[in-house]
């Protein structure tokens, strides 16, 4: 019985297959996914502009606490004296 690790010393070992996506599945997929994206968007789209004004709502603290948490840490450093 001869298994993969039993190659002779001048066997070559047969090509190994990748797992890749051909490139023109991922273009079907693609093209698939856009006119389900397109047709979702356009037969539901009363549903999904009734959430806008929540939206936005939700996003004003949101974005508020990551303003403040990107510059938060010079706080400590004024001292009340001159800028440099």
């Amino acid at each position: 019985m001869v298994t993969d690790h039993d190659t002779e010393p001048g066997a070559t070992a047969p090509p190994k297959r990748g797992s890749a996506v051909r490139p023109s599945t991922l273009i079907v997929l693609c093209v698939f996914s856009g006119i389900i994206a397109f047709f979702l968007f356009t037969e539901h789209r009363a549903h999904l502009f009734r959430f806008i004004p929540y939206l936005l709502l939700f996003l004003c603290p949101l974005l508020h606490l990551f303003h403040h948490r990107m510059h938060g840490e010079n706080h400590g450093e004024h001292s009340g004296g001159t800028r440099e």
